[in-house]
């Protein structure tokens, strides 16, 4: 079963935002966390034709001209001097996707997919994908606890105007 949540958890969902978790509940049988264990990449791939009719662009593959290059700092002439790699990302710019599946907790990867996001140039949102069980735990459970403590001690202000767990 597909399961969200919308941070600060005092905002609700924009309309962008319950498109996305509608892509996420198409697919729910094939990428459910209860009855399958796909790597991130296969479950991109679910999602892939879901996403694009949203008008999103999403990573096709592991060459450089199949990943998504989000600009993170500019130099002379406006040059692009560092960017980072987002799994999909929204056709304006503003909306970052991220899909984790075994690493998201284990690895702590979904506080690097955190930093990145908040580190890109324009953009507004994160949307963070993760399993909802993971071998014996519950990533999504762990990840929104973790939200839940950034969002409410209000000693760190992430520079994006939102985050968007889903668990699958």
């Amino acid at each position: 079963m597909i399961k969200y949540q919308f941070f600060p958890r005092s905002r609700g969902l924009n309309h962008q935002m319950q498109q996305i978790i509608d892509c996420f509940c198409n697919v729910n049988d094939f990428i459910s966390s209860d009855n399958c264990d796909l790597k991130s990449n296969d479950v991109l791939a679910v999602l892939r034709p879901h996403l694009e009719q949203l008008g999103f662009v999403v990573e096709a593959g592991k060459t450089k001209e199949q990943k998504i290059d989000v600009p993170v700092l500019f130099g002379i002439n406006n040059r692009i001097d560092k960017s980072f790699y987002a799994d999909a990302l929204s056709k304006d710019g503003k909306i970052v996707m991220e899909v984790e599946a075994g690493q998201a907790t284990e690895n702590h990867r979904f506080l690097k997919d955190i930093f990145e996001a908040s580190m890109m140039f324009d953009v507004e949102y994160l949307v963070l994908a993760v399993r909802n069980r993971y071998r014996t735990h519950n990533d999504f459970d762990r990840v929104f606890n973790f939200l839940e403590t950034l969002y409410i001690s209000n000693r760190i202000i992430l520079p994006l105007k939102g985050i968007l767990l889903i668990g699958y």
